[in-house]
């Protein structure tokens, strides 16, 4: 139900207040309309009553003209209401008691004594009585009186026998539905309601998530490009100004913050590479070889992870612009260096796409990822497909694997299966962070998960770099 919904429901805020006070005022008119009809319909019954109790206590006589007198004018001929020795209730009917109950407070109120009283519905086409006055009329062209009966219409009979009286009075009245005009003024005013309402709020609305929706677009670039450039000028309510002076001074410091992180790490690059670089050059002169190729290991391993930090650094704000590149042919490069140095990596099938990225920190990622697999496993195998809207490149290898609960604490800084932090044995913990930043910077994500054969046994790691592909 909640995916439905989900699916169903707006996504845009704009959207999501219009329906909700669509909704609101759905409802809302749907209740006027019920209390209308109720109303409408205990108004009728009123009138019902106080027609039945005046026929009763009044003896009215219903008009209807004669056409046989043209030598003395149209003389008025009367129809009394019935008066009968049995009772008006056919076989059958029931009679109403609510009905029964109203009229029988009028009747009492006006002094009448009641020894018997029935209310009862009937078809106008099973009342003799009334049958018989419509055709004298129908004859008589009385066209008042056809206008209030109808013979496939119903009406509503009321019998009283007073006490001391041997007969039954009989009283009828045409019923009538509820005017067509009163559900069209509910739904005239319905419509109205929400061209004034509905429109006049999405207006407003309008107003407030234009420069919200355009915030979010901001936020989003700056999310990727750390640039200010572009800031959004405030618009919108106070509020919504408010936000965005806040938002671009947010911005503001955040680059000022990562200036500073670059020129700091720049510098301490700087001062760090040159002294291992007169390093490198003074160990010339040990004399002992052994010792000599242990220290420029060390110097070695020290720069590579300097590189490394340095590369973790930048990743966030790259200055190398994207460009459209064969994703199969830089994967079967990267694997190509491999084999051309005798390391035991192979190329699985590739997928012939292309795709906008920064070929040089890719490569750079790859290259983590089959280190790790030449590190820690054996054989790396490389390939690359597409699923759906997403390239994955797949590098699995024949190693022990990493445990479920430690995956996710891999792939961050400082972070490795093996504790000693020496290249031969895995170097600083880097290479799966700076892997997963790269796979980010490109709008993807890096994922880690064993292999297992039939029996539940692990037989490898897998690490799979998914990056989006557009069109």
């Amino acid at each position: 139900m909640a995916r439905f919904f989900g699916r169903v429901l707006p996504k845009s805020l704009l959207g999501q207040m219009l329906l909700a006070v669509a909704l609101a005022l759905l409802v809302a008119q749907t209740l006027s309309g019920i209390l209308l009809f109720r109303a409408e319909n205990q108004r009728r019954e009123s009138d019902f009553t106080a027609a039945l109790a005046f026929q009763l206590v009044a003896d009215p006589r219903v008009d209807y003209r004669s056409a046989g007198d043209a030598n003395h004018g149209e003389r008025l001929r009367r129809l009394r209401i019935e008066r009968s020795d049995a009772s008006p209730v056919l076989p059958g009917e029931v009679t109403d008691p609510e009905r029964e109950v109203r009229l029988r407070e009028v009747l009492t109120s006006q002094d009448i004594v009641i020894d018997e009283l029935v209310v009862l519905e009937r078809e106008t086409r099973n009342d003799e009585y009334i049958l018989r006055g419509l055709s004298r009329i129908g004859r008589s062209n009385s066209f008042t009186n056809r206008e209030r009966w109808d013979r496939d219409g119903r009406m509503l009979l009321a019998g009283l026998k007073q006490e001391g009286d041997g007969e039954w009075r009989v009283a009828r009245v045409p019923m009538f539905d509820m005017e067509p005009r009163r559900y069209g003024a509910v739904l005239m005013q319905t419509l109205l309601l929400y061209i004034v309402l509905v429109g006049g709020l999405a207006i407003l609305l309008r107003r407030i998530t234009r420069p919200l929706a355009a915030l979010a677009d901001r936020v989003e670039r700056f999310a990727e490009t750390r640039q200010t450039a572009g800031q959004l000028e405030p618009t919108g309510p106070m509020d919504t100004r408010r936000l965005i002076i806040a938002h671009n001074a947010m911005e503001a410091r955040i680059a000022a913050l990562i200036d500073e992180k670059d020129v700091m790490l720049g510098a301490i690059g700087h001062d760090l590479k040159t002294p291992l670089a007169a390093l490198r050059v003074r160990i010339e002169s040990v004399e002992d070889e052994t010792e000599r190729g242990r220290m420029a290991r060390t110097i070695e391993d020290i720069t590579r992870s300097l590189d490394d930090i340095l590369s973790l650094a930048r990743v966030g704000r790259p200055t190398d612009p994207l460009e459209r590149t064969d994703l199969a042919a830089l994967v079967a490069s990267v694997v190509e260096e491999y084999e051309d140095m005798g390391e035991p990596v192979t190329l699985g099938e590739t997928a012939r796409m292309a795709l906008e990225l920064r070929a040089t920190w890719l490569r750079r990622a790859l290259r983590n990822l089959i280190d790790n697999g030449l590190r820690y496993g054996q054989a790396p195998h490389v390939s690359l497909a597409r699923e759906g809207a997403e390239a994955v490149i797949r590098i699995t290898d024949k190693g022990p694997g990493i445990p479920d609960g430690e995956i996710a604490a891999m792939m961050e800084p400082f972070t490795r299966g093996e504790a000693s932090r020496n290249r031969e044995t895995g170097g600083a913990g880097l290479g799966l962070t700076l892997a997963r930043a790269i796979a980010e910077q490109h709008g993807g994500r890096l994922s880690l998960s064993n292999m297992h054969d039939e029996s539940g046994k692990v037989t490898g790691l897998a690490a799979e770099i998914r990056l989006p592909v557009l069109g």
